[in-house]
């Protein structure tokens, strides 16, 4: 670590922000830039933004080695009001770690909006108070972005989308509770009732056919006609397994206690069970092992499916979806990529809310009840593990699912 904070990075970094202010980025980019310079100018191995929400946090942005924990969920009381002094990161789930934490408060007035932190190793020198002082101002900085309520708060627990901000105590002020419960019965059954209907049109249609003219068809249109039934049945199928699982208490996990797994063997086993449509774009690059994750094996076919299925919707059909491994000190990690649209700073994680959905493309490929990411990340969370979205080098999006080394 530099032995004092790099103000000429501070003052070039303080500028570029202002620029992009100029032009009307105010969202997720903008803190992210903030995250960096944090990095940049106070030295250490990462930096990271941590929302606060109703009831916990997100880290939203991240740099260096924090960046890996986009997407993951964190309580408020790992946190602390105090940014003297150092707090563990959470690299593992017995607290131990080889990196420590230098931490600030970001406020609204009297509104408690997230944490900005850098993590140094042990071996580093403490900071001092000028580290400090520079890390008071990126977070004030974070706190006019969030003053400009431009694509802020963004994950789906914030409080803007719950209705409810977190007051300084920690308490949080009343919200319209009844009737968003209501509210959000309606449009569940709005939405089931939607998208239930096309598979169960589809098929009543061509059984109505085969009943009615099944001699007239032949034999390669009875063939197409049940090939058709086939097809909308397991979509069908899965449409229900979601509807459920996205209002069960077990998070669509079926209650199956966690334990020691081979994440590759998982996601081949996985990657056999996609629907016939999916598998032939699906290309698995997998190592040939990865040490043990700890989480619920069979939640892995509903996970791989449900990305695979995302990806297919939002990029063109001659293009590969690539399913990577890895695994670092702390945790087994796998992607899956796509070459599609893309996703905005501004959706990473809205997608995770229920319900959303980004813009159809083109061709109306992509129709869909937004519940599909919603329960993927209900499902990572409940083995201790995080989901996360990112825009990949080159175009398109990469989903990232961390869990626990066991």
């Amino acid at each position: 670590m530099p032995d004092g904070p790099d103000y000429t990075a501070l003052a070039r970094g303080q500028l570029a922000l202002l620029r992009r202010i100029d032009t009307g980025e105010t969202g997720l980019a903008a803190l992210q830039h903030l995250v960096r310079l944090a990095l940049e100018v106070l030295g250490g191995s990462g930096a990271g933004f941590a929302e606060c929400g109703a009831g916990h946090g997100r880290i939203i942005a991240g740099a260096g080695v924090c960046e890996h924990a986009l997407g993951r969920r964190v309580d408020h009381d790992r946190l602390t009001d105090d940014h003297a002094v150092y707090l563990p990161v959470e690299p593992t789930d017995d607290g131990t770690g080889t990196d420590h934490l230098l931490i600030t408060r970001c406020a609204v007035g009297d509104v408690l909006i997230g944490f900005l932190y850098v993590a140094y190793a042990e071996s580093d020198d403490a900071p001092g108070p000028e580290h400090h002082t520079v890390l008071d101002l990126l977070a004030a900085h974070a706190a006019h972005l969030y003053g400009d309520r431009a694509g802020l708060p963004v994950h789906g627990d914030s409080p803007e989308a719950t209705g409810a901000w977190l007051t300084p105590a920690g308490g949080q002020q009343s919200a319209t509770g009844g009737k968003r419960t209501h509210e959000d019965r309606d449009l569940f059954v709005a939405v089931t009732s939607h998208e239930l209907r096309t598979p169960v049109t589809v098929i009543k249609g061509y059984a109505d056919t085969l009943t009615n003219h099944w001699e007239s068809l032949g034999e390669k249109g009875r063939r197409e006609a049940v090939r058709v039934v086939g097809a909308r049945a397991g979509e069908l199928a899965r449409l229900v397994d979601r509807l459920l699982s996205a209002t069960s208490d077990d998070g669509g996990t079926g209650g199956s206690p966690p334990g020691p797994f081979d994440l590759v063997d998982a996601l081949r086993a996985a990657v056999a069970e996609l629907p016939a449509d999916l598998r032939p774009r699906l290309v698995a690059e997998l190592p040939a092992e990865l040490p043990k994750a700890f989480g619920d094996r069979e939640s892995l076919a509903t996970i791989l499916t449900e990305l695979a299925t995302n990806a297919d919707k939002y990029s063109p059909p001659d293009t590969e979806v690539t399913v990577t491994a890895a695994a670092d000190d702390s945790t087994v990690t796998f992607r899956v990529a796509d070459r599609g649209i893309g996703v905005g700073p501004e959706h990473v994680e809205r997608a995770f809310e229920r319900y959303w959905q980004g813009d159809p493309d083109a061709d109306g490929r992509n129709p869909g009840a937004g519940l599909g990411l919603y329960l993927v990340r209900r499902i990572v969370e409940r083995q201790r593990g995080w989901v996360s979205l990112r825009p990949r080098d080159g175009g398109g999006t990469v989903a990232e699912v961390s869990l626990p080394r066991a």
